[in-house]
């Protein structure tokens, strides 16, 4: 994202905020050349991550292994 000066003065501490949040670098413009401002660390890519709820959590192992006759059914669910 590049912005002005002007416009950093204005929301400092969101764009700090932002950039700490996203790791998304930001541009300043300032007569006509551009400071860059990035985090010394990104964060995590896993941490970005959306939640699926419903999702199996834990060791793959143990599916292979589970009693699944509760579950079964002899003709399809429509």
């Amino acid at each position: 994202m590049v912005i002005t000066a002007s416009k950093l003065r204005q929301d400092i501490y969101r764009l700090l905020d932002q950039v700490l949040e996203t790791g998304e670098p930001l541009e300043i413009e300032r007569k006509g050349r551009r400071l860059r401002l990035v985090p010394d660390e990104r964060p995590s890519r896993v941490a970005a991550l959306d939640p699926h709820p419903g999702t199996i959590l834990g060791d793959p192992e143990e599916l292979i292994h589970h009693d699944w006759s509760g579950e079964w059914r002899p003709d399809p669910v429509p």
